[in-house]
């Protein structure tokens, strides 16, 4: 009798088994899939526009308007000088930064006619990627190419000449190769490269996908490292020899934008390209109210990075009739500029931040059915 029980209540056990799986496979199958990933030429807007959102707020708010309003400079010895980087240093020094952190992808500044030669070209792509953008800097110039047997997603997009000092540096400078550029000029390109995988894109049907966690791994890394820079090696060290500080009203006090300032402007600059891409601050501890966690998706992304640093908090969510990707990363304290400005500020619910902290998040969202 009890081994009849005992094979009744393993036949019932399996059958619930069976119906668990079954149900899960349902739900996995009925729940939107319309991409498998983010396609790389897509992925390499997103990564185009932050950087240069980044670039043209740092080149017309931070370096052109302090050369007017208090003759601060941007010079190529900005180290020793005691001024600010020229932008495209500023460019140079955040791509480091990104290209070192493993998550697959890099970029670099790049010219036909460049005043340091390790900027030259350095494959016949490269060389007729600058040629064409020149042409038509309406559109990148996109290619495919196998290194060390990975394939790659390469794009190259035009670097114009979007403010006067970049103008006057290359047409003043002693190894110009050129020195009629004007305003508007393409003065050479941002080079992207995006892993793809080692088997052949071209013959694979998603070929060309990248997962939408690496494309959000991506856009985090170009948003890190440019803030990085500009807190270290703009707010802190210029800060620290009293020839500017950052402050909450920095138009008005002709000073530096604060932090978290210059993520928020880049981010509405970003909005242009009209890509769908969005980013932008948030914390269980805001200084200012906007970016508190605006749904619950934020909030439990809060928490999570918030307790789990290493990793970001991910998720799906539909908006209307569109899909997006969602990540929330870590905001973490990189300089001491960030400590002291929230545990003094009046508004700060929490004072008693330290170097490296997580002070809240950057959360990260673009549409997965965007074609």
């Amino acid at each position: 009798m009890l081994h009849v029980e005992s094979q009744v209540r393993a036949f019932f056990y399996s059958l619930l088994f069976f119906m668990i799986v079954s149900l899960a496979g349902f739900i996995s199958s009925a729940a939107p899939d319309e991409r498998k990933g983010v396609h790389a030429k897509l992925a390499a807007d997103y990564i185009h526009s932050i950087i240069e959102a980044n670039r043209t707020f740092y080149s017309k708010q931070v370096v052109e308007r302090l050369g007017k309003v208090i003759s601060l400079r941007s010079t190529e010895n900005w180290v020793e000088d005691d001024t600010l980087p020229l932008p495209a240093q500023f460019l140079i020094a955040s791509s480091r930064i990104s290209n070192s952190s493993g998550v697959g992808m890099n970029y670099s500044l790049m010219s036909l006619q460049p005043l340091n030669k390790k900027n030259s070209p350095k494959t016949d792509f490269e060389k007729l990627g600058l040629q064409e953008v020149a042409k038509d800097p309406a559109k990148p110039f996109t290619w495919v190419v196998q290194r060390k047997g990975v394939w790659h997603f390469q794009a190259i997009y035009p670097d114009l000449a979007i403010a006067k000092s970049c103008v006057s540096c290359h047409n003043s400078h002693p190894q110009s190769l050129k020195r009629d550029y004007k305003i508007g000029d393409v003065m050479g390109g941002i080079v992207i490269n995006i892993a793809l995988g080692r088997f052949n894109p071209a013959e694979k049907e998603d070929g060309f996908l990248v997962p939408p966690e690496n494309v959000a791994d991506f856009i985090h890394s170009v948003i890190g490292s440019d803030r990085t820079v500009y807190s270290r090696d703009v707010v802190d060290r210029l800060g620290s020899k009293n020839i500017v500080r950052a402050t909450e009203d920095w138009v008005d006090n002709d000073t530096l934008p604060l932090p978290a300032q210059f993520l928020t402007n880049a981010s509405r600059l970003a909005d242009k390209y009209d890509l769908g891409l969005a980013f932008r601050l948030i914390s269980l501890w805001p200084i200012n109210k906007k970016n508190s966690a605006r749904n619950n998706f934020e909030r439990l992304g809060l928490e999570s990075v918030n307790i789990h640093p290493i990793r970001p908090y991910i998720g799906q969510v539909n908006v209307g009739k569109a899909l997006y990707f969602k990540a929330v990363y870590p905001d973490l304290a990189v300089t001491s500029t960030c400590v002291n400005c929230h545990n003094k500020h009046p508004q700060s619910s929490k004072k008693n931040f330290e170097l490296h902290d997580v002070m809240g998040g950057v959360v990260v969202s673009f549409p997965l059915n965007k074609r």
